[in-house]
Formats: structure tokens, C-alpha cells, sequence
């Protein structure tokens, strides 16, 4: 049952690396959830604080990814017309069957949020272009999480009790 354990929490863990970059999948929360499976096995002690403090990083890059593309519009002289198109254009491009429309979605919100509040073409390419930017920080964000939690997988399952599963 342990070696059972093992191998779906390292799905879990690779499905966190590749939900990364994939909309479908929460990267960091499905890496988390590979870190649990792993300590149900009796091989791996139940560590409360370890996967309390895993959880709240994941749940926090989770939130963040979600705010960072607005304060990249912001940041980048966007109105708050701007963050609102942001936004809406996030979870539109979330759930439109277009490809690329977790990416192409935040772009063209600002930019038609920013073209809503003022008629200036070029301050709103900038400000859209600030929300890609921070898809792009939140997707770095995310990978680095999912790719420390498959690190923290091999390490705790592989080195530190690796010979319990032998």
C-alpha cells in the first residue's frame, strides 16, 4: 500500500509542475496534495506543522495568482477600469474554450477596460501590457512553489525514508 501511496503522490507532485502553467490545474495545491498522500503512508510519520506551513504557501500563491495580474495593470499605470477588465477578462479567459485565454484574457480586459475609461491607445497598451507581466510573475510563482514541493516529495520520500520502502 505504501509503494501504491508513493507513486500517486508523485503524480500529484507532477501534475503540480505541470499545472503551472496549465489553467486546469491549481499547481501548488495539486503539489500539496502529492505531499499528503505521501505522509498517509505508514512509512512517511504524519508531520501536522509541515504540511500546515506547505498548504498555507500553496493556498497563498493560489490567492495570489489571481491578484497579481491586476497589480501588474496598476502598477503599469492602469486605471481601475483597467484592474476591473483584468479581472473579468481573467475569469472570462478561464472558462472560454479559445486557446491561450488564461493569457490572452487579463491582456484584452485591461485593454478594453483602459479604451472604456479613456481613449488614450498607447497608456492602455502599456497598462495591459503590466497585466501580462503579472501573469507571468504568477506563473513563475507558481512554478517555483510546484517544483520546491516535488523537491520536498524526493527528498522526504526517496532520502529520508526511502529505505522504508524498499
Amino acid at each position: 500500500m505504501d509503494i501504491l501511496l508513493l507513486l500517486l503522490g508523485l503524480l500529484f507532485v507532477i501534475l503540480g509542475i505541470i499545472g503551472s502553467f496549465l489553467p486546469v490545474l491549481p499547481g501548488p495545491l495539486t503539489g500539496w496534495v502529492g505531499l499528503l498522500i505521501l505522509h498517509f503512508s505508514d512509512a512517511v510519520p504524519m508531520d501536522t506543522t509541515f504540511l500546515g506551513i506547505t498548504l498555507a504557501v500553496a493556498i497563498a500563491i493560489w490567492i495570489l495568482d489571481y491578484i497579481i495580474p491586476v497589480l501588474g495593470t496598476k502598477k503599469f499605470g492602469g486605471s481601475r477600469a483597467g484592474m476591473i477588465g483584468t479581472f473579468l477578462g481573467l475569469i472570462i479567459g478561464l472558462i472560454a474554450p479559445i486557446p491561450f485565454g488564461i493569457i490572452i484574457g487579463p491582456f484584452v480586459g485591461a485593454l478594453i477596460g483602459e479604451l472604456i475609461h479613456q481613449s488614450d491607445t498607447d497608456k492602455a497598451i502599456k497598462a495591459a501590457f503590466g497585466s501580462f507581466i503579472g501573469f507571468i510573475t504568477g506563473t513563475f510563482l507558481k512554478f517555483i512553489v510546484a517544483v520546491i514541493y516535488f523537491g520536498l516529495f524526493v527528498k522526504i520520500a526517496f532520502w529520508d525514508f526511502g529505505s522504508a520502502f524498499i
